[in-house]
């Protein structure tokens, strides 16, 4: 506050020279509000729609003053544009924002909020209070989305006329208050899950089945994937899941494995006794650590261990198929459920222990039936087995007396009792002791029926001791005692016996269960509501008791015969299960399971029968679908294992073909021999690139082939091979491309697309004999879920380059087997049968698919899907232009290969280009030369080789050697995916290739 006496004074005491109070000063029109108050009182206010703060209506100031006084955040929205007022409080509210915001508009000040706000103002123009509780709201105060929660009250404000204005805002910032309340609400639900967990398995006595129950319970509450528990070997490596709670797809881990294989963290971590908490295993584990979890398909993972003895015992663990942030709440709640799951676990171990010491000892009890109880009338004792003192009330372990005899026996029962007890022990008498009497339990007061039967044994004048036998005879004493009761209950069991039997028949009535009861002439005794509306379902008829089951189908001949079948076995006494299906095939069928049992009377006479029937439809449908997909998954492993060992035979392949191909091109372009020579060479080369072509469809097939994919630009692909498509399909066949101006890029190889169009455009020429149309067209299309008949082509966006031919087409039984290698209907010598089969391995592997539509005399229509690029398509290279190395980037060359004969086909191919050779057999000895010839320009390495890999040998090279230019050659596609970033060369090559990838690497900038 910024209130002074002599400010005062001068405000209020100031006079004009005519003697009458001159105008309060600005300042003075508003008192107090703390530091915002003195913002408020020295802002340029004239610069704002408000105008001076001595010209402010008085309305305006009275509600400025209120909001300045307020002990709550409070803000006012003035005018339509809603100019912010407010006081230190709500000052604390804007954050950074504050003190811009004072006389700014609020929409200017807070647009993400800028819909609320609208509704505020307007609400408040039209003169309507608005209340919101526990609003949530994002903010951007501080540069980023922060979530908080307010309680806000807008309150309509009106100018000196009456006319709503603006409105105040009252707040209250209570995201704390709403952030406890939701973690305590999170600690109540986890306690909820655990106290029931703990009930689930409180009554359960076996290990297996408790920590079954855990794992599902636990899998279920948190969402994931698999929850699994396991038991350590004693080495504290190897382990064994012994059981798993996991989704219908993903497949259960039980099994043994090491831990070592997932890894040295796990190891650490689980031997410290200390949780393993992965949320994203393929990026924060080693790829060899990672491959071991990948294999049972999980992709993040908590695992806690249970330390017993300073040994690590076991393990429980929670899983999801994908990366997962693992929350602090997952954590906890898997540390509780691990600990309680293997108290239960050593609890029910232990109860199964006592319940065979107990069992031990009921049987010998139960072998005895009797209670030994002895009296040393010497010593005044008395000795009882536990079950004696049972008898009477006693804990097991408690001492007795005769007091204890006496004290326990029922009053109405004890003189006859002593009196029995004292003929026993009496010298002169010596009486058999043979009693029944009630006891009065002295620990627990229940009432006991005992038999008991005792003698005395004596020396010559007196008694020693007074030894029997004691039986509880409490159950014999309550049958007699209601069969005494039977005659004066006849009437009430009765009634009750009726309730019985209208609950039973209640619950018949309302089960879902089919039943029909018939008798032998095949008329209905009993039908439950169930079997009616199952009935009008399949038959559309009313079935009721008494009808004749044959009657009611007379219209349906067939089915009335098979219904007759499956009675007359039953009312012939025989009881079986059926599984069929039955109804108006008008209606639909449905396939039902049939429980068929006999009916008889008292005297076991058959009377009829009874079926119990359960309608089966659905679960024989789902059985199909998933013998189905099984079937597709073996068919599925099989293409993988033919692509596995095709692309690993079009690897040796390569290697093979490229000295050939090396040393002919070589032949000819020296023109060396006879014209009769020469052709021959030029026919050996021919036979060489088309083995070479051969090998890059079976590697495209396999999807092993190396790829270049960048963004292409499928429109100028499209229309530049209409000349070439055109020329290969000849004049009998009228070619017509389409694509929009629009299409996005295509995420593919130039090269190897174009291949696969040119092998469809000629087989639909061969599909068309006697000429027709080939259309090419191109759209963009988007995938909104898996797509099966695209091989479960993932959601996204793509490019569809259709390809379709009017020719003879083909079967349903030839287009199964359409895109399967080596098949072919164009007749020995006239087709390799890996067309489409390269085709469709080119879009897998490029992350797309193929679909084919095809029908006999109509012609045939192949889609190419492949995904779109995010980047711009990058500018198709002219053809027939040559690269040329400068003669200042020639030197020496390190060629690395592991196969001799590629390595000299290379090394001169090289040397014919003016480079001087380094040769190497491995990527050891390759980087030893390096370290002794710094006059090496260029590395050429070969991709796949024992031990170092020609990836890892650039690699290092490059640590030696950041400015090296590297060249990988390679036939096989493994270098895709381990070094995208590193110029390629494919085998075979010829010296022309080899020179063009030569001046891209040497002509490129190095980093």
């Amino acid at each position: 506050m910024d209130e002074h006496p002599a400010a005062m004074t001068d405000t209020r005491g100031a006079r004009s020279e005519h003697g009458a109070p001159d105008a309060p000063t600005a300042g003075a029109l508003l008192i107090g509000g703390g530091e915002t108050g003195d913002l408020i009182r020295a802002h340029d206010w004239a610069a704002t729609p408000l105008g001076p703060l001595d010209r402010w209506p008085a309305s305006l100031r009275a509600h400025v003053q209120t909001m300045l006084s307020s002990p709550v955040a409070m803000a006012i929205l003035w005018g339509p544009t809603g100019v912010l007022l407010y006081n230190d409080l709500y000052a604390a509210v804007c954050g950074p924002r504050h003190p811009a915001a004072l006389g700014a508009n609020a929409n200017d000040i807070w647009p993400e909020a800028r819909d609320f706000n609208a509704a505020v103002i307007a609400a408040g123009l039209a003169g309507e209070p608005l209340s919101f509780h526990a609003q949530p709201l994002e903010l951007w105060r501080y540069g980023v989305a922060e979530q908080v929660w307010m309680d806000l009250e807008y309150l309509p404000l009106r100018d000196d006329a009456g006319t709503p204005i603006g409105c105040l805002a009252i707040v209250f910032d209570i995201t704390a208050r709403v952030v406890a309340e939701r973690d305590l609400a999170l600690s109540r639900e986890q306690y909820r899950f655990l106290d029931e967990l703990g009930q689930a398995v409180a009554d359960l006595h076996d290990a297996d089945a408790v920590l079954r129950v855990t794992t599902e319970r636990v899998g279920r509450h948190l969402g994931v994937a698999n929850c699994a528990y396991a038991d350590m070997d004693a080495d504290e490596d190897g382990f064994s899941i012994r059981g798993d709670w996991h989704v219908p797809a993903m497949p259960s881990i039980v099994g043994h494995y090491r831990l070592a294989d997932f890894g040295a963290l796990a190891v650490e971590r689980l031997g410290a006794g200390e949780p393993l908490i992965v949320n994203d295993v393929a990026t924060e584990l080693a790829p060899h650590e990672a491959a071991t979890f990948q294999a049972i398909g999980i992709g993040a993972t908590i695992c806690m261990p249970l330390i017993k003895n300073g040994r690590l015992r076991a393990l429980m663990a929670i899983h999801h198929q994908q990366p997962h942030e693992w929350s602090e709440a997952e954590l906890s709640l898997i540390r509780q459920v691990t600990d309680r799951s293997w108290a239960h676990v050593e609890r029910v171990a232990s109860e199964a222990n006592l319940r065979a010491s107990e069992e031990q000892l009921r049987f010998a009890l139960f072998a005895a039936e009797i209670g030994l109880w002895d009296v040393d009338e010497v010593n005044n004792t008395l000795f009882w087995q536990p079950a004696v003192r049972a008898m009477f009330g006693v804990s097991p372990d408690v001492p007795v007396t005769m007091d204890d005899f006496y004290g326990g026996v029922h009053p109405d029962d004890l003189p006859a009792t002593a009196a029995a007890y004292a003929a026993a022990a009496d010298p002169a008498r010596r009486a058999i002791y043979d009693v029944e009497y009630r006891t009065v339990g002295k620990e627990d007061g229940v009432i006991r029926w005992v038999a008991a039967k005792g003698r005395g044994v004596f020396d010559d004048h007196r008694c020693l001791r007074v030894i029997g036998t004691a039986i509880d005879i409490t159950a014999r004493k309550r049958t007699e005692q209601a069969l005494v009761e039977l005659n004066h209950t006849l009437e009430q069991r009765v009634a009750a016996g009726l309730a019985e039997r209208k609950l039973l028949a209640d619950v018949v009535e309302h089960t879902t269960a089919i039943i029909f009861v018939a008798d032998h002439n095949f008329r209905w005794l009993a039908i439950n509501q169930a079997a009616i509306a199952a009935y009008q379902a399949v038959y559309g008829i009313t079935p009721r008791v008494g009808d004749s089951m044959l009657d009611l189908l007379d219209h349906m001949p067939e089915e009335r015969d098979r219904v007759r079948a499956a009675w007359a076995r039953a009312l012939d006494g025989e009881e079986y299960e059926l599984q069929a299906a039955f109804g108006d095939p008008a209606l639909g069928q449905r396939c039902f399971h049939l429980n068929f049992s006999t009916l008889r009377d008292p005297d076991g006479r058959l009377i009829g029968a009874c079926q119990i029937a359960h309608d089966v439809t659905e679960r024989i449908e789902e059985q199909q679908r998933l013998a189905e997909a099984e079937d597709q998954l073996r068919q599925a492993q099989k293409v993988e294992a033919l692509g596995q060992l095709t692309g690993g035979v079009a690897h040796d392949f390569n290697n093979l073909l490229t000295p050939i191909i090396g040393s002919l091109d070589l032949l000819v372009r020296r023109g060396l021999g006879s014209d009769r020579e020469r052709k021959l060479i030029g026919a050996a080369l021919q036979s060489a690139e088309r083995a070479r072509t051969l090998v890059q469809r079976l590697l495209a097939f396999a999807r092993r082939q190396p790829l270049q994919p960048t963004a292409i630009d499928v429109r100028a692909l499209v229309a530049g091979m209409g000349d070439l498509v055109a020329s290969t399909t000849g004049p009998q066949v009228q070619v017509a491309i389409e694509a929009p101006a629009d299409l996005p890029p295509a995420h593919a190889d130039t090269n190897q697309v174009e291949m696969a169009l040119l092998n469809l455009a000629v087989n639909a020429r061969d599909a068309m004999p006697a000429g027709g149309t080939l259309r090419i067209t191109a759209a963009a299309c988007h995938v909104d879920q898996p797509t099966p008949e695209l091989g479960d082509l993932k959601p996204g966006d793509y490019v569809m380059i259709s390809v379709a031919d009017t020719g003879i087409g083909m079967d349903a039984e030839t287009l199964a087997r359409a895109i399967e290698p080596f098949f072919s209907t164009k007749g020995i010598g006239k087709g390799t049968g890996l067309g489409l089969s390269m085709v469709h391995g080119l879009a897998r592997q490029l992350g797309g698919g193929i679909r084919i539509f095809s029908q006999p005399g109509l012609g045939t229509n192949v889609e190419l899907w492949l995904p779109a690029a995010a980047a711009p398509a990058q500018p198709l290279a002219p053809d027939g232009k040559e690269a040329v190395i400068g003669p200042h980037r020639r030197g020496t060359a390190l060629l690395v290969d592991d196969e001799e004969a590629v390595r000299h086909a290379t090394a001169h191919m090289l040397e014919e280009a003016g480079f001087s050779v380094i040769e190497a057999a491995s990527g050891t000895a390759a980087l030893a030369l390096l370290g002794q010839h710094p006059e090496v320009v260029v590395l050429v390495t070969d991709h796949l080789m024992p031990g170092m890999d020609g990836t890892q040998l650039a690699r290092r090279a490059r640590q030696m050697r950041a400015d090296l230019p590297c060249l990988i050659v390679s036939g096989y596609a493994d270098v895709e995916g381990v070094a995208p970033d590193l110029p390629r060369l494919t085998k075979p090559f010829r010296a022309q290739e080899l020179i063009d990838a030569l001046a891209l690497v040497l002509t490129a900038p190095t980093s």
